[in-house]
């Protein structure tokens, strides 16, 4: 067995860990609001880094601007279309004009799934794209790969936690096993697109390469926008949602400097 194929297991196990112990902590813990502000914002600090420093740069110098464009958007546009299709195509913030419009909706029409189907179903799918993101990574360079899967790592286990919070909310008579059973078909998600990345798309071209990495950047980045800002912002305690996004930010660019 290859030493980057070693790699690639090793990271990507350690990412789909991630998420069941980042459930349990939440059931067993019950950690306070401000951990949770601290920990959802430091991870969508990293990832913002891992966007920033890693992700765009690497796939600008394979594919060119132009690629490393579309690609980002397709990532972003998929995941986006993933949102809509389970909130039954209609979606509205709290303080959106067309919040009473939405619920409404949804009364009728309820999205696919409780808050915690909804919320995991979503991340699993969403998984398949940061999985192959890792694969991708890994087959031009584990370095990258390396870096990615840290801060998806962060990422798991920090929805891992959110996750198990919100089933804690809906049942607690079986959160344990829920959360266990939907953080763990997360990480399930994760270590299979991983490795199915590395084996299926190694050899590809550089600039095809660049793209897929830029797609799973665009996926990574709505997730992180609309899912791990505005929670961490939920929890915040005096901001302490920014200062440890600043934080996650500033680690990843010291990282990719570093390496």
């Amino acid at each position: 067995m290859s030493n980057d194929l070693l790699i690639i297991l090793g990271i990507a196990a350690a990412a789909a860990v991630a998420s069941p112990l980042g459930g349990l902590a939440a059931i067993s813990l019950r950690p306070s609001s401000l951990v949770l502000s601290i920990a959802v914002g430091f991870a969508a600090g990293v990832l913002m880094g891992t966007f920033a420093f890693e992700m765009m740069p690497t796939s600008m110098e394979l594919a060119g601007l132009p690629l490393a464009v579309a690609g980002f958007l397709l990532g972003l546009g998929l995941v986006y279309i993933l949102d809509l299709y389970v909130n039954r195509w209609k979606m509205a913030g709290p303080e959106a004009d067309q919040r009473a419009e939405v619920d409404q909706l949804h009364r009728r029409r309820k999205p696919r799934g409780s808050n915690v189907a909804v919320l995991a179903g979503g991340t699993s799918a969403e998984e398949l794209i940061e999985g192959m993101t890792i694969g991708v990574g890994a087959t031009f360079e584990p370095k990258v790969a390396l870096i990615v899967g840290l801060a998806i790592c962060i990422d798991n286990f920090s929805e891992g936690m959110s996750i198990g919070e919100l089933t804690l909310e809906e049942e607690r008579k079986n959160a344990k096993r829920r959360t266990l059973g939907w953080t763990s078909l997360i990480g399930l998600s994760l270590f299979v697109s991983a490795v199915a990345g590395w084996f299926l798309l190694k050899g590809l071209v550089q600039p095809v390469t660049g793209f897929l990495f830029a797609t799973g950047a665009g996926g990574m980045f709505y997730l992180t926008i609309t899912d791990l800002v505005p929670e961490a912002e939920s929890h915040q305690f005096q901001q302490s949602s920014a200062i440890a996004n600043a934080a996650g930010f500033l680690l990843v660019m010291v990282l990719a400097q570093m390496s």
